[in-house]
């Protein structure tokens, strides 16, 4: 059992003690962001005269080698190490003898770990947001597509009033739109550095904090050594953002389900659906499924993290070491289902006259039918009650009010005129819905503009 802090112990560790404390079977994920902190810690320790230039290009080197061999599979992380901040060091020290045993000068693991797990969490919402990003593109594309593709909206799963594909993913846009901002601005929260936090209450070694942070790319050091190795805030805010991220795609793919449905049929994808082992007409859109049970994942990942965090006092504590599985997990989860659920509506293909029938027999055009009422002098309340008669009509005849002949509009209402069918078609619900986030055409027009001067600005 290789252990960099035997010096005060005289008897071994148990090996279940040992096994149930080690973290290298999943910490040795962050294997770069490990060594990359080490670079910058030994070129600032090297800056301030703390190593010599000789000293510094021998560590400098040794961790590049153990990098490249890493990476190539020469080098195989071995879960003899406690952890991976143990294993680069004792293999430096293998490699290079006495200046690798200098690398720990003035650093503590409990700011190598802050370090570590900042570096890689900042790597991964550079990823997420990139993903995000590609969504966005193809909900656009889709929404560019089909400005003039009328379907109903919905309200309790009801169908309510006619709407457009373009309006409908319009929503998503800004689902996903806020997804990205809040990524984005957690990345600026957490840009501070805490390596030469030390255990808790910084070092008596002369660092310069300021240079260490400006090597790794971050705003500047962490204010308060306490504070700086025992935050894990931007993590629970990345789980949180992820969390609701996960649950805008659920949504998604609760809709699809419903649209996929023979009672709706609004979509096909053979791409990312699958058959069922014993009924041949099945066709199971198991994607959208598994990313809405996925979601279930993430904010597993978030509850957990709060209630390890709830309890902890000042500063470090063994109990942060339960941040990185979960994290990994949910990271990783969102990740393949964001790149999962951008292909399967890339390939997606939309029954638009199927989506047009529906929004006609759900008489999503009945407030059309009372406003042309209303504009001819009857009082909503009382347009209300005769566009109801006239539902029951079209129920019993089985046809939506396109279909019903105007002898039958004028038996409930003799305000009616041939023009009614003009006031309730689809295209003229829709267009005569003009305001800002409408799905009028002139309004979508609108949308559509600033959502590509959106993309072009990410």
């Amino acid at each position: 059992m290789a252990q960099l802090w035997g010096g005060r112990f005289t008897k071994e560790t148990d090996q279940l003690v040992y096994n149930f404390n080690a973290s290298i079977t999943f910490d040795k994920r962050f294997y770069k962001q490990d060594i990359r902190g080490s670079l910058a810690h030994v070129a600032m320790l090297a800056k301030q005269g703390i190593l010599t230039e000789e000293e510094k290009e021998q560590i400098t080197d040794g961790l590049n080698g153990i990098l490249k061999d890493v990476e190539s599979g020469k080098l195989e992380i071995s879960d003899k190490y406690e952890d991976i901040h143990s294993f680069v060091e004792a293999t430096l020290i293998d490699r290079i003898g006495d200046p690798g045993k200098k690398l720990h000068t003035g650093r503590s693991r409990n700011d190598q770990v802050a370090l570590d797990m900042k570096l890689f969490t900042r790597d991964e919402i550079q990823e997420i947001d990139a993903q995000v990003k590609e969504l966005l593109e193809v909900i656009l594309h889709v929404m560019e597509e089909n400005v003039e593709t009328y379907m109903p909206g919905f309200t309790h799963l009801q169908k309510a009033q006619p709407i457009t594909l373009a309006h409908h993913m319009g929503a998503y846009f800004e689902m996903f739109r806020r997804d990205h901002e809040r990524l984005k601005d957690i990345s600026k929260r957490m840009n501070t550095c805490p390596l030469g936090s030390g255990a808790l209450a910084g070092t008596t070694y002369p660092l310069d904090r300021e240079y260490t942070a400006e090597l790794l790319g971050f705003d500047g050091p962490t204010l308060n050594s306490m504070d700086g190795v025992s935050d894990r805030d931007y993590l629970l805010e990345l789980l949180s953002a992820l969390s609701i991220m996960m649950m805008h795609l659920s949504r998604f793919c609760e809709e699809i389900c419903i649209w996929n449905s023979n009672e709706y049929r609004f979509v096909n994808d053979d791409a990312y659906s699958t058959g069922s082992s014993i009924m041949p007409q099945k066709k199971n859109p198991d994607i959208a499924e598994l990313v809405r049970g996925k979601t279930g994942r993430v904010y597993g990942a978030l509850n957990a993290l709060l209630t390890t965090m709830k309890g902890i006092p000042l500063a470090y504590n063994k109990d942060m070491q339960e941040d990185k599985e979960w994290a990994f997990d949910a990271m990783d989860t969102a990740k393949g289902c964001i790149t999962l659920f951008a292909g399967m509506l890339k390939t997606m293909q939309f029954n638009k006259d199927r989506m047009e029938e529906s929004a006609k027999h759900g008489f999503t055009n009945a407030t059309d039918a009372a406003d042309y009422l209303v504009n001819h002098g009857v009082p909503f309340r009382d347009a209300h009650g005769i566009v109801g008669k006239l539902v029951l009509t079209c129920i019993e005849k089985k046809i939506p009010l396109d279909e019903l002949p105007l002898e039958e509009y004028r038996k409930i209402s003799p305000v009616f005129e041939e023009d009614i069918y003009k006031a309730i078609d689809l295209e003229t619900c829709v267009n005569k819905r003009v305001t800002i986030g409408a799905p009028g055409k002139d309004a979508m027009a609108k949308s559509i503009a600033a959502y590509q001067k959106y993309m072009e600005e990410y």
